[in-house]
């Protein structure tokens, strides 16, 4: 099975995750000829390299300055320049606002299938199988693509392990793509937030706050334990909703959905509504005054304490056990 892998990148790098998305590539494809990727901006030709061992024998690169700012219509042209020049059959990528936007466009040209996040895919025949969380992950769908000349699938990120096995050399392959002069959609202004931390959907490690935090100052113990930690730092809508924090960090349903190694909620009690954007967690710690607040219900680790009390001792401990 031809599959083609789509490597977001960011500022001429592959985001962290897309070697996991390049993982499941490999797997759906069976052997490295089968395989390859595509990296769409400008000056990534160096990305190609750092894809080496993950399967892929071709890595398509269209860059460009006209692709330096995503921009949905120029890159569905490089994209599906890519599809037909490896003849994919089946495209993987991650689970990303850009994918929600390219992957819909793109199977609308090929009249194609697609799945959407899912935590699990393999091929049923010529049918891609996935399985995706729905409803604030109570449930699990299982959902299928039926008889499409070619399948999109994206995947939730931190959900499959990177792995290099050495295979696939990664070579680099060039396509001239004209980026569409007609395009009705331009970037007008780009602004960068301060934080240097991964982005929400991607970290490993997140430190969250609710409404208890009090102020936006008070935010402050949570960026210190999360420069320790190396994690990133999250917040509840009633936070946002506060003017605690900037919406860019709210996780839950009108927010981000994460899907970490370990979340720690910290004076958060729980809603449905944050629940729908965390619950995947692998491992989730809890921090609340509230013994009958209901994130304890999908906690790992429930403490029962005051935030502002207890931050510091985990700052303080994590700090003294990665000296040694």
């Amino acid at each position: 099975m031809k599959v083609l892998v789509f490597v977001e990148q960011r500022g001429g790098k592959s985001k962290s995750s897309a070697l996991e998305a390049l993982s499941v590539g490999a797997r759906l494809a069976g052997s490295t000829a089968d395989l390859a990727a595509v990296v769409v901006g400008k000056g990534v030709e160096g990305i190609a390299g750092s894809l080496k061992g993950y399967g892929a024998d071709t890595v398509y690169v269209v860059d460009q300055a006209a692709f330096d700012l995503y921009n949905p219509v120029a890159y569905a042209a490089a994209v599906e320049a890519a599809i037909k020049a490896h003849g994919a059959k089946v495209v993987v990528g991650l689970a990303a606002p850009m994918t929600r936007d390219l992957f819909p466009r793109l199977a609308a040209r090929f009249d194609g299938g697609i799945l959407t996040d899912v935590t699990a895919v393999e091929l049923a025949g010529s049918n891609l199988q996935g399985v995706k969380p729905m409803y604030a992950g109570k449930v699990l769908a299982k959902v299928e693509t039926q008889n499409a000349p070619v399948q999109f699938v994206s995947v939730r990120p931190n959900t499959f392990k990177a792995e290099n096995k050495g295979t696939g050399n990664a070579a680099l392959s060039k396509l001239d793509v004209a980026a569409p002069a007609d395009s009705r959609i331009k970037t007008l202004e780009v602004r960068k937030g301060a934080s240097e931390r991964p982005d929400l959907t991607e970290a490993p490690l997140i430190v969250s706050g609710g409404r208890a935090m009090g102020s936006s100052d008070n935010f402050k113990i949570l960026n210190e334990l999360a420069d320790v930690i190396h994690a990133t730092v999250g917040a509840s809508r009633a936070a946002v909703d506060s003017g605690y924090a900037s919406h860019d960090m709210q996780v839950g349903q009108t927010g981000k959905t994460v899907n970490p190694n370990v979340y720690i909620a910290c004076g958060i009690s729980g809603s449905i509504q944050h629940m729908a954007g965390m619950r995947t967690s692998k491992v989730i710690v809890a921090v609340n005054t509230d013994p009958e607040a209901p994130i304890f219900k999908v906690a790992n680790y429930g403490i029962v304490a005051d935030l502002f009390q207890a931050v510091p001792v985990f700052t303080q401990k994590f700090k003294a056990l990665l000296e040694k």
